[in-house]
């Protein structure tokens, strides 16, 4: 039974952009299983969408986790079928290439895991303090962490939206995590990259910042649309109140 020492809301929001036609971007919330989730969908003749859905329709009904650990195998087995799903079509549709990023959030009691493929991310505010969880799996990352870009470089890097990870492209896809305790007043973000195009760490620290979750993303996506707006963009906020109390329970490192 996964109980937790918080009262928690949540909300999650998507638009189509003012560029793209298809929305390939999905989300998934289910508060009692304790996960949260959006997928940015990529691949060609417009089957993105096909594998984000494939992942959130493969996360519906959860059974409840005994454990942190638990909760986490139980996600991984769900997405490495979403994996599988996606490369039968991709076979099916010529072997053209389909695939697409996750970001998750897990809670157990209090214990929080962000889980990660691609370059959708996950924030969390405390206090006063945004850190970006995910780390991006893309191209200009991993150059950039490396020392071969200056940030002005990796600004204008020509193939900054080149994805190192994702669902779907390989047998077995790589996952990176962050584990944490959750405290009270934390609020968490995922989101997919049509809203860090246009918003800066900074802004989306200012509009969480003692916002009620539907107002974070409803302001988070209305900013990122007056900016152009040039991809999709979905945004899930989740935010834990004080409640009752519970033990610490940990997730295993599996990443």
């Amino acid at each position: 039974m996964n109980s937790r020492p918080f009262q928690i809301n949540s909300y999650s929001l998507t638009h189509v952009g003012c560029v793209r036609r298809l929305n390939e971007d999905r989300y998934f919330a289910d508060p009692k299983a304790g996960v949260w989730v959006v997928a940015d969908g990529m691949g060609g003749h417009d089957a993105g969408d096909l594998a984000s859905e494939a992942i959130v329709q493969g996360l519906r009904d959860l059974p409840d986790a005994t454990s942190a650990i638990a909760l986490d195998e139980q996600f991984r087995e769900r997405i490495l079928r979403a994996n599988d799903h996606i490369r039968r079509i991709s076979v099916e549709r010529g072997n053209v290439v389909i695939g697409s990023t996750v970001v998750g959030l897990l809670c157990f009691g209090d214990a929080y895991r962000c889980i990660w493929a691609g370059d959708s991310r996950a924030y969390l505010l405390r206090g006063d303090t945004l850190t970006q969880l995910s780390r991006d799996h893309t191209e200009v990352q991993d150059l950039y962490d490396r020392g071969m870009l200056t940030s002005e470089e990796a600004a204008n890097y020509p193939r900054k939206n080149v994805i190192t990870s994702a669902i779907g492209v390989a047998e077995a896809p790589h996952f990176d995590v962050a584990d944490g305790r959750v405290q009270t007043g934390d609020t968490f973000l995922l989101c997919s990259d049509g809203l860090t195009a246009h918003v800066s760490n900074p802004e989306i620290g200012e509009i969480m910042a003692g916002r009620r979750v539907r107002e974070i993303c409803e302001q988070l996506i209305e900013l990122a649309l007056d900016r152009g707006g040039t991809d999709n963009v979905t945004v899930n906020a989740i935010q834990f109140h004080a409640s009752k109390a519970t033990i610490p329970v940990d997730f295993l490192e599996q990443a």
